[in-house]
């Protein structure tokens, strides 16, 4: 059997599937960034999961796909660690999350980009995986992600520009405090995913124009760092993968039009869509 995980900080899915391709087991474990979190959080992360826990000496292979996992060192130390859980298995592969973002919108060419909890991008030529730019994490770059929202939400709530009526609904909903902001961000681990959990706030009131323009803003800077950044961005689809997409689908594809960019596909977990690519192409069950 063959275990495949596709994980970002703020959380990972996992789906077990068979000789046949069946889905024997889903779940869901908190984020496995290695190059965020120690060696101790990603071991508990994953052996508090119970349903890992009944299967791990069952499975065969571990495919995992994540953030964190684009450089030798944190791919290293979280390939260890799968390896030592689990101790049955014969191969565990480590990769970075574009791999499973492309197999899950695309065999074709196009442009991929992942807006979750962080962001990024590449070009996909139908085989090879290529990167324009190497991300720099949530304080340099990740434009557009759950972080980058996170921070212009609470730099707007604090400059008084997010809009009195929401800024109200914000300082109930959160602790915007700014001994609690700076605590988290400056002493305590994973600011980015702290940050992320802010972004929530757009996607759980009510649209407006005041958020309408936050994510153009955001897509904008973007599209011009990410997107442009290709050759080929005016001629292959541009797909897109993360909850940050997905919840903001109409925006997204206003920002792209004065870029006469085009619109692919647009899915919020990458576990779904790498199914069919599984089944198809390393299971090769017949359809």
């Amino acid at each position: 059997m063959i275990l495949i995980a596709d994980g970002g900080s703020t959380k990972c899915d996992w789906i077990l599937l068979d000789s046949d391709g069946e889905q024997v087991l889903k779940t869901r474990t908190k984020g496995l960034n290695p190059a965020v979190f120690k060696t101790e959080v990603l071991e508990q992360r994953l052996a508090e999961n119970f349903d890992l826990q009944t299967v791990k000496d069952r499975v065969e292979k571990v495919h995992f796909y994540g953030a964190g996992c684009g450089t030798a060192k944190p791919t290293a130390l979280l390939k260890l660690i799968l390896e030592k859980y689990f101790s049955s298995a014969t191969e565990v592969l480590v990769q970075e999350d574009m791999v499973a973002a492309v197999y899950a919108v695309t065999d074709e060419p196009g442009i991929v980009c992942i807006l979750g909890t962080g962001s990024n991008s590449c070009y996909f030529d139908g085989k090879t995986i290529k990167t324009a730019v190497d991300s720099l994490g949530y304080i340099l770059m990740d434009e557009a992600s759950g972080n980058y929202f996170g921070k212009r939400l609470i730099r707007d709530y604090y400059y008084k520009k997010m809009p009195q009526k929401l800024a109200a609904i914000f300082e109930k909903e959160y602790d915007i405090s700014s001994d609690a902001i700076k605590e988290n961000i400056y002493k305590k681990e994973n600011p980015n995913t702290y940050l992320a959990h802010f972004a929530e706030f757009i996607f759980k009131n009510e649209q407006n124009g005041y958020f309408y323009q936050l994510i153009a803003e955001g897509m904008q800077n973007f599209i011009e760092h990410r997107v442009l950044c290709f050759k080929a961005a005016q001629n292959v689809p541009i797909h897109f993968v993360g909850s940050i997409a997905y919840f903001s689908q109409e925006i997204v594809r206003d920002a792209l039009q004065p870029y006469r960019l085009t619109v692919g596909n647009i899915v919020q977990r990458p576990i779904d869509g790498i199914l069919d690519y599984y089944r198809k192409n390393v299971l090769k069950v017949q359809q």
